[in-house]
């Protein structure tokens, strides 16, 4: 215990820490997680017999109910005190010890009064008394006695078979579990070498995990023109991106209304043409047939009326549209064109740089302020490295690992005498169930030759010699175990007593922790000091620190420093004090001065241009009367339909001129139709679109400009007013990002020294295997079962002898016995010796 304590002191004293409470385990930031290498060991933390655990727990309950008195924690306390007094005292030991001593004391017992008993009953049967006179008598319920016996016998015999079965196992798990020793001890020295090697490892790692950190900030730092620069612009963003895009897309939209209107305007001067040419072409059309109906012929009846229809519809034939009186888009158009003068695509794309410059701007007024974090941070990890050489570990460390080689040497030296003795044990061991495994083999062939050679009609002085020989058996059976049985009870009343004492005072208190508790009470090992292991670890004995919990801990794998409580004494705040350092970086950001006042997203040219475009008078162009004359039908009515009733009518007359001009004039309808009416039909339909879609982008244009130009300001007063709070903003982000690696790696380290370096689980499991494991599990509870398998039967040989004698009787071949013959009195006998 000593030299346990003694290791974890010196782990606790290879680091300072800080006087904190355990911190909670801190968020990474992103691109930034340390993680501490985990150390394997070989000792299991636990230990499971296997099957025979079974029968271990059986001789547990066994032992409880012997023993259910509760643990005498005063007698202990006194014994460590040194004030037990045995005269005054010794009522409560024997109220404890009662079930103990009451076994024990019918053990010794059995032990004097069976050689005595057997030195009786053989003097007995030499005088033949005690079944020792070789005579039957005869008795009505013989056989039916014969048969109690050989199966009481039987029933006896099973039961102290399965006892000596318990002993050879217990004695051949015992031997075989000491012989495990050698390999538990060597895993638990590696183990806590290990536990020694990695401490110093640990701390360089833990130590070492600042070049990580650092080299995350300076990769930000290289980077702040797109983390700081980009975040200046994010914030930007929404207010000017939206603006310049719908400048942008006026820009564009400028273009196409001066596109738009050139192709309405060139469209509509060459409609205009061809609707005065098909006008005149009508015309010449309605003058000729005018002059047709004059003929002579036309005043003559039929051929009269036919005239007069053709005369009234002479009106039809005239053109529907009045496109001449649109007037031109000239003067729109040159509005716009000198709009255009103005490149505003060219002053949205200044726009545009002026804001992607910000980036590299803070980029290069930072250039200085970078460099000084750098050297900062450079600075901090120098200090880090003066730390690590601060802490000599390794010459303390050396001095210990020689205690456990010196340790481990006395173990090693120790172990084949132990191994010897265990040789000696075992072979003792197996005597004893050897010996009981003789009696019940005697027994069992006795029982075997008995039933398998008697002869119910055979009288008690003609029995066979195979039945002869089993009562034989029985009674060699019944000689040898008069003569072990006190032997083998001896044996089973030490180990008894030594491995009862040994489960119910040490190995039950040390699972359920109530040694701890007792060790921990207040000023029982030294009367000076509250708590014993705080005032020799902490030379603090008013601090709680108690074995339990420092054994809870390990075996939880925590730290040394959380189990001993190591912050009551240490600090390693003063070792990596880095508050004068993160100071001085957080002052470098605070005093970082980043002036972005050229950002400009549409100078006073820009904003004209867009209300001169607003002036143009494109929006109070008359589309109603455009859209109405271009959707109308070039001619009143349909030539082809006029052309076609013009012939039927021609048809109607007469061969002659008259007949001859109205077929021509129809022809040339005809002609008029395809020749001028088709092509105009085409045009009209895409001029009409023209002017819908002209009139779709001119609606509401003077709004949209003045919603643009309002925005416009809106985003250019925010750059002006708000920027500078912008970038005080963005920079504390940025910095408090860069100072964030560190907190979070000093966080870590003090989480780490904390919890997980030097984790003294392998000081707990070693303790586990010295009393749970080795003591408990490999001696105690398989000696337990030995005497538990051995005084079973032992015990069961007491009745097993008594029915051995009473059924030889019946076995073996009397020399004499009762004969009857019948008498000449009816209802008579005589007896004949």
């Amino acid at each position: 215990m000593t030299l346990t304590l003694r290791v974890l002191l010196l782990l606790g004293l290879c680091w300072n820490t800080i006087s904190e409470g355990p911190p909670s385990s801190p968020k990474s930031p992103a691109g930034l997680e340390f993680q501490l290498p985990s150390t394997n060991y070989e000792t299991k933390d636990s230990y499971t017999p296997g099957p025979i655990g079974v029968l271990f727990q059986m001789v547990h309950v066994f032992l409880h109910v012997v023993q259910p008195n509760a643990f005498p924690e005063d007698i202990l306390r006194k014994i460590i005190q040194k004030k037990f007094d045995l005269s005054t005292d010794y009522e409560k030991v024997v109220h404890y010890e009662m079930g103990i001593i009451v076994c024990a004391t019918l053990g010794l017992l059995f032990v004097v009064l069976m050689p005595v008993v057997g030195l009786c009953f053989g003097l007995c049967r030499c005088c033949n008394r005690c079944g020792g006179e070789m005579h039957q008598r005869q008795k009505r319920n013989g056989a039916f006695l014969r048969k109690c016996y050989a199966v009481s016998l039987l029933v006896t015999c099973v039961v102290i078979s399965l006892g000596i079965i318990s002993g050879f196992v217990a004695n051949e798990h015992l031997r075989a579990q000491i012989l495990q020793t050698r390999k538990l001890a060597g895993s638990n020295f590696r183990d806590l070498r290990t536990l020694l090697n990695e401490t110093p490892s640990q701390i360089s790692y833990v130590l070492g995990q600042y070049t990580t950190a650092k080299e995350k900030a300076f990769s930000d730092l290289d980077n702040i023109k797109s983390l700081l620069g980009g975040g200046i612009q994010e914030q930007l963003r929404p207010k000017a991106i939206p603006v310049l895009d719908d400048i942008k897309a006026m820009a564009a939209a400028i273009k196409e209304t001066r596109e738009a209107l050139l192709n309405v305007n060139k469209t509509l001067g060459e409609l205009k043409k061809s609707t005065a040419r098909l006008s005149t072409s009508l015309q010449d059309v309605k003058t000729n047939l005018e002059q047709s109906l004059n003929d002579p012929g036309c005043s003559v009846q039929p051929e009269r009326a036919t005239c007069d229809d053709v005369r009234t519809t002479l009106n039809q034939l005239d053109d529907n549209t009045n496109l001449g009186q649109l007037p031109s888009l000239d003067k729109q158009i040159d509005n716009i064109t000198h709009v255009l003068q103005t490149d505003l695509s060219s002053l949205v794309q200044e726009g545009y740089k002026s804001f992607n410059d910000i980036p590299e701007s803070v980029q290069n007024q930072t250039v200085d302020v970078v460099s000084g974090i750098k050297s900062t941070l450079n600075s901090i990890g120098s200090h880090i490295e003066n730390v690590k050489e601060q802490i000599s570990i390794q010459n303390k460390l050396t001095g210990f690992s020689d205690q456990i080689d010196d340790v481990e040497t006395y173990v090693h030296r120790t172990l084949p005498a132990l191994e010897e003795y265990n040789s000696y044990r075992w072979l003792g061991g197996l005597v004893a169930c050897s010996v009981l495994t003789l009696i019940v083999t005697f027994y069992y062939l006795g029982l075997l030759c008995g039933l398998c050679g008697y002869d119910r009609n055979a009288t008690p002085t003609r029995r066979g010699c195979v039945s002869n020989t089993g009562g034989v058996f029985l009674m060699v059976g019944v000689g040898i175990s008069f003569l072990f049985c006190w032997i083998l009870m001896i044996i089973v009343v030490l180990s008894f007593v030594v491995g009862g004492n040994v489960e119910k005072l040490v190995c039950e208190p040390y699972q359920s922790k109530k040694l701890f508790q007792i060790l921990d009470t207040p000023y029982l090992i030294n009367e000076e000091w509250k708590y014993y292991l705080s005032g020799m670890v902490l030379n603090k004995p008013d601090i709680n620190l108690t074995f339990e919990q420092v054994y809870s801990d390990c075996k939880d794998n925590k730290g040394v420093y959380t189990a001993l409580k190591l912050e009551n004494i240490y600090n390693i705040s003063d070792c990596l004090d880095t508050q004068q350092f993160t100071q001085n970086v957080s002052s470098d950001f605070e005093n970082m001065e980043v002036n972005i006042d050229n950002i400009v997203l549409l100078d006073a040219a820009g904003k004209k241009n867009l209300q001169d475009f607003i002036s143009s008078g494109v929006d109070r162009i008359d589309y109603g009367a455009y859209l109405a004359e271009t959707a109308k039908t070039p001619t009143k009515v349909n030539l082809l339909t006029f052309a076609h009733g013009l012939e039927e009518k021609a048809n109607q007359l007469p061969q002659g001129s008259l007949k001859r001009s109205l077929a021509s004039n129809a022809q040339t309808v005809r002609m008029i139709y395809h020749g001028q009416v088709v092509p105009l039909e085409s045009p009209m339909k895409t001029l009409h679109q023209s002017i819908q879609d002209l009139q779709h982008q001119s609606s509401g244009l003077g709004v949209k400009v003045h919603s643009i130009i309002s925005s416009l300001d809106a985003a250019q007063n925010f750059i002006a007013n708000s920027l500078s709070s912008v970038i005080v903003q963005e920079t504390k982000k940025y910095g408090n990002m860069i100072i964030g690696y560190f907190e979070y790696y000093l966080q870590w380290v003090k989480i780490s020294i904390m919890e997980k370096v030097a984790a003294c689980k392998p000081v707990a499991t070693a303790l586990d295997s010295v009393v749970s494991v080795f003591l408990c599990g490999y001696i105690i509870d398989p000696m337990n079962l030995f005497w538990f398998g051995i005084g079973k039967a032992t015990l069961f040989l007491l009745p097993a002898l008594i029915f051995a004698v009473k059924l030889a009787k019946y076995y073996r071949r009397m020399d004499s016995e009762d004969v009857y013959d019948d008498s000449s009195v009816p209802g008579t006998w005589h007896l004949n010796l």
